[in-house]
């Protein structure tokens, strides 16, 4: 079967460049879905998009679609037909279903059956409808009309590329009719460009100063700035996300160094570069230091003959935007930070629950309660705590969203705070996604911790739970934060304390009810996903579940105890004597006396009951230092034991001294390991 390469360019007006990538990787997606649907073979797919197009290539496309033969069953004969031979209704149903007259239908099976051979098509004649359907579906929120056409699209479309092989496809998409004529830069080749080939696609536009493909150009920025920023003796600062806009952006890229004047450098360049990426689209350059330098790189879309035109430019449109938050520094600083909690006082946190200041005053005393148990200054942690809030009401922060606790910070530092304190006020936000970076202090620590202790249960509190995927307060986040800070820091806090202590502090204001244990019962169930993630088995989770540790690193050092355990070759079979155990004490009588030697009368259970004695003398001082891997690696001693007691010895004997003392015996072994985790649960 023959085959020759397809391709179709859309171009447009400048389109969405965040939403660029998406909408070039729907359009091939959609293209492969039709292609696979109408049954035609090709060798490879590759998709371009630049600022106005969204170009797909297909190498060695089937040119003819294969002929394809559809069999359907119909009924039964017997149901088919009565006693006289007439078509039954079930009969005449299949035969229109099937578009034909029941002569056409095969009954010579035992099933009516109908076959039908269906000749393929040219390709050239799908294509048409394979590249619309794959617009149509594009994920486009609110597409535009222009002019006085009734099409709609995310751009208005301006032209329209559709070849196989060297042929046009004849066809209107789009209110455009296909050619072999793109367009070139917008202003170093403004006229048409003739596509030779679907091959020759990318060389074609290049000579008219368009690079079409996104990774070239990507590619070249990424390696082009580096390259300034050396000469510049700098680090470029490039977030993925920002090189991918800016490449969505120009068509022939070509990156300069600007500057801006060293007075700006006063302001914190949290704001500065905050401002350069996300108003201007600039890449940043730090010296060795991780200092803020006086420069910036832009990319131009155009290769300019006096490229110190644009560099000016780029310049003057900056220096606007620095001196706003330059200004809204300097008036910050004209007072001290305490002093905008007054404003705070007016800004409601959740109508229920008060104020912003009202969250900042409960935060400031939970962390000093939280400080000293895991090592910090409680007055410090207080101190931080009730500046947490201040840089809310900021200029600055009311201009810089994103500036949040970076601008309290800055301004703690100003008033001679302490270190500790004023890094507090940007880590009480830490972490600030899945992975991201955790407090340095402790003081950040606790604040950080009180801070969402104080969401969770307030907003649980009210009965607004988060439910399915709506989550508006982000408690779930909140709940894996407080669990990152306390396990990967490994500060050991009693979240069973921490949590009354915050209920408390809203006094009236929630129903306080089972609150406590409906926040602490949703902060441990976001362990089982971060395990789950770990690839720690969900059993494991639920046999330290079981005990309710109150300490979130206490229940860590417990999973990967069991999880080590569980490697052990005694590990299953003791399991399923937990297991057994369990369920022998479940149905035992209430009140188990302790373990009376007198009423042994076998040799297993004089040898369980040392090898238990043993074990607890072993295992005690490894409990108190909470070494939990290498307690329950001494347990597994106990397996040879166990199984020669539930060999030799019937539990359920039919004097009661002896059956009483037998689970008193069961008892003591099954607490051994509860000590540490309900093991029964991984049988």
């Amino acid at each position: 079967m023959s085959a020759q390469d397809f391709l179709v360019e859309l171009g447009t007006e400048e389109l969405p460049p965040k939403a660029l990538n998406t909408l070039a990787d729907a359009f091939l997606a959609g293209i492969d879905k039709g292609l696979q649907a109408a049954g035609l073979s090709y060798e490879a797919k590759q998709v371009y998009a630049a600022p106005r197009r969204l170009a797909v290539l297909i190498t060695a496309l089937a040119t003819q679609q294969p002929d394809r033969s559809i069999n359907l069953d119909g009924p039964p004969r017997q149901a088919a037909f009565d006693a006289d031979g007439n078509p039954t209704q079930a009969a005449l149903g299949f035969a229109k279903k099937c578009g034909v007259d029941l002569s056409e239908i095969d009954q010579s099976g035992p099933k009516l059956r109908y076959s039908q051979s269906i000749k393929g098509k040219p390709t050239a004649s799908l294509l048409p409808t394979i590249v619309e359907d794959s617009l149509n579906d594009l994920p486009i929120p609110k597409r535009m009309r222009w002019a006085a056409r009734k099409e709609e699209f995310v751009r208005p479309t301006q032209w329209l590329v559709m070849l196989l092989g060297d042929q046009v496809i004849d066809c209107t998409i789009l209110a455009q009719t296909a050619g072999r004529d793109s367009r070139g830069h917008r202003f170093h080749h403004p006229q048409s460009v003739r596509i030779t080939s679907p091959a020759n696609y990318l060389a074609d536009l290049r000579a008219a100063y368009v690079l079409a493909d996104a990774n070239e150009r990507r590619e070249l920025i990424s390696k082009r700035t580096e390259e300034l920023a050396t000469l510049q003796e700098g680090t470029a600062i490039v977030p993925a996300n920002l090189l991918d806009e800016v490449t969505a952006l120009v068509e022939w890229p070509v990156p300069l160094v600007c500057s801006f004047e060293e007075r700006f450098l006063e302001v914190p360049q949290e704001a500065l570069i905050t401002t350069m990426q996300d108003n201007q689209k600039y890449f940043c350059l730090l010296d060795a230091e991780g200092k803020l330098l006086p420069r910036f790189i832009t990319v131009a879309n155009i290769e300019s003959k006096d490229p110190q035109q644009i560099i000016a430019g780029n310049e003057k449109v900056v220096r606007p935007r620095l001196t706003d938050a330059e200004f809204f520094f300097k008036q910050d600083k004209k007072q001290p930070l305490e002093s905008f909690n007054e404003r705070l006082r007016n800004v409601v946190f959740q109508e229920k629950l008060g104020s912003v200041y009202d969250k900042a005053e409960r935060v400031s005393k939970l962390a000093a309660f939280i400080a000293p148990r895991i090592g910090g200054d409680a007055q410090r942690a207080a101190r931080a705590g009730i500046l947490s809030k201040c840089d809310l009401s900021t200029e600055m922060v009311g201009e810089f969203p994103e500036m949040q606790g970076v601008a309290g910070y800055y301004y703690a530092l100003n008033d001679g705070e302490p270190q500790d304190v004023a890094l507090a006020l940007n880590e009480q936000y830490m972490p600030r996604g899945a992975g991201a970076e955790l407090p340095t202090t402790l003081t950040g620590a606790a604040v950080a911790i009180a801070d969402k202790l104080d969401t969770l249960v307030g907003i649980f509190g009210i009965g607004m739970l988060p439910t399915g995927s709506k989550d508006p307060y982000a408690l779930r986040r909140a709940a894996l934060g407080v669990l990152r800070i306390l396990i990967d820091k490994q500060l050991d806090l009693d979240l069973n304390d921490a949590v009354a202590f915050a209920v408390n502090a809203f006094g009236s204001k929630v129903k306080a009810a089972g609150l406590a244990d409906a926040v602490l019962e949703f902060i441990f169930d976001r362990l089982r996903a971060r395990y789950e993630d770990e690839g720690v088995d969900v059993a494991t989770y639920l046999s330290v579940r079981a005990l309710k540790p109150g300490s979130a690193l206490d229940f860590d050092q417990r999973v990967q105890a069991v999880q080590a355990f569980r490697k052990l070759p005694e590990a299953a079979a003791l399991a399923a004597v937990n297991k057994r155990v369990s369920n022998l004490l479940g149905k035992a009588e209430p009140s188990i006396k302790a373990v009376e030697a007198r009423y042994f009368d076998n040799a297993a259970e004089f040898s369980l009951n040392s090898a238990i004695q043993q074990a607890y003398s072993s295992v005690q001082p490894l409990m108190e230092k909470r070494d939990y891997a290498e307690a329950l690696a001494r347990l597994a001693a106990l397996r040879e034991p166990v199984d020669a007691f539930f060999e030799a010895v019937m539990v359920n004997a039919d004097n009661e001294d002896v059956r009483k003392n037998r689970y008193a015996l069961l008892t003591r072994l099954r607490s051994l390991f509860l000590n540490i985790a309900d093991i029964s649960v991984l049988g």
